[in-house]
């Protein structure tokens, strides 16, 4: 059973919302995550020797929750690590886990997607009309400063992502920087990827080096890293550019949303495959990769979250594509919406009722 937790607690840091990062600290380091409180001194005599004392039941953390949870994953601009950037979550995936936490269903919003966001004092907005990527950033601002909160654009993100999809709780997520998931397929030695399409890179060069801009701005130089369909091998540098890619291809954000999915997927193989169960001294090297670059946000421990998710088996994970398209005025581009069956989708998930809903939409299941 003790395998089986570290498997779950790297599963829960590699995948979807690393939430088990708290958990595997504790468990490396041989530490019981409980510990039996010693008894006051009393002046009672002791029980005789024949009195059977009552066994004490310690509950494991964790062991109450037991579903539907509704959990975050964001993808921020590398920049967020420079001072008083503001950032902006590039990547939008929400993990859905079914009651008795046996099954799951990861699925991506477009970060154009045009949303109605609520006001929000904390940050001086006023709420309106914007892109979905936008609500991280205005709501990160910190009024009559230059400083900006990671966790306070979470908590407006959140308030839009309940507003639009119906979903009224999200009980935790994770940020994570392009940078902190580099260094985690590197610490992993790689990871093998089936590439669905050919993508060119517009930021890197075929050597891994960063394309530079064009004198002007706007586009970039120098030969391109190109992806051809089939098995690869990917370095983090490689699997971070391919999964970051969305100029060029024929569904723009849509197949770069679908790509991100694949990279989650390909992260859990690999370290199921490499047993980190079975070596806690490479865990918490894999774990200690991601530093700064990780930001936890929830009301329970990650520890708890690790703890009720260690039945979730990797087959049981759905990977789901919402289907949709662009929305204009006047011949100017405003953003995404999605169509009635993505929208089908939300109000699926929002109910509780997404087998049903894939049953009769199955086209929605990336394969």
């Amino acid at each position: 059973m003790r395998n089986r937790k570290l498997l779950w607690w790297i599963v829960g840091a590699v995948v979807v919302v690393l939430l088990g990062g708290g958990g595997i600290a504790l468990a490396v380091s041989n530490k019981p995550a409980h510990t039996e409180p010693q008894a006051a001194p009393s002046s009672s005599p002791p029980p005789s020797a024949s009195a059977s004392p009552e066994p004490t039941v310690v509950q494991s953390p964790g062991a109450d929750i037991t579903g539907p949870l509704d959990l975050v994953l964001l993808g921020v601009d590398t920049r967020v690590s420079v001072a008083d950037w503001e950032p902006h979550s590039d990547t939008i995936m929400l993990l859905h886990v079914e009651p008795g936490l046996k099954k799951a269903y990861l699925y991506s919003l477009p970060r154009d997607l045009r949303v109605k966001m609520p006001a929000f004092p904390k940050a001086g907005f006023g709420g309106g009309t914007y892109k979905l990527t936008e609500a991280m950033g205005r709501g990160s601002r910190v009024p009559g400063t230059k400083k900006h909160s990671v966790k306070q654009g979470y908590e407006l993100l959140t308030k839009t992502l309940t507003a639009y999809t119906g979903i009224k709780q999200f009980q935790a997520g994770a940020i994570l920087n392009f940078g902190g998931l580099d260094k985690l397929v590197n610490e992993l030695g790689g990871i093998d990827m089936v590439v669905d399409q050919k993508v060119k890179s517009h930021h890197r060069k075929p050597d891994g080096s960063l394309r530079p801009l064009k004198p002007g701005g706007g586009d970039y130089l120098g030969p391109q890293a190109v992806y051809q369909p089939g098995k690869r091998h990917f370095v983090g540098w490689q699997a971070i550019d391919y999964a970051r890619q969305r100029y060029g291809l024929p569904d723009g954000d849509y197949d770069r949303t679908r790509h991100q999915r694949q990279l989650v997927r390909a992260i859990l193989d690999k370290a199921l495959a490499q047993g980190l169960a079975e070596s806690p001294d490479k865990l918490d090297k894999v774990i200690g990769a991601l530093g700064d670059a990780l930001v936890y946000v929830g009301g329970r421990r990650p520890l708890e979250y690790a703890y009720a998710l260690r039945s979730l088996e990797p087959s049981a994970l759905t990977l789901v594509g919402l289907p949709g398209n662009g929305v204009g005025s006047g011949g100017s581009y405003l953003g995404e919406q999605l169509t009635a069956e993505g929208k089908g989708f939300l109000q699926a998930a929002a109910k509780g009722q997404i087998a049903p809903y894939l049953a009769k939409h199955p086209k929605l299941i990336n394969k």
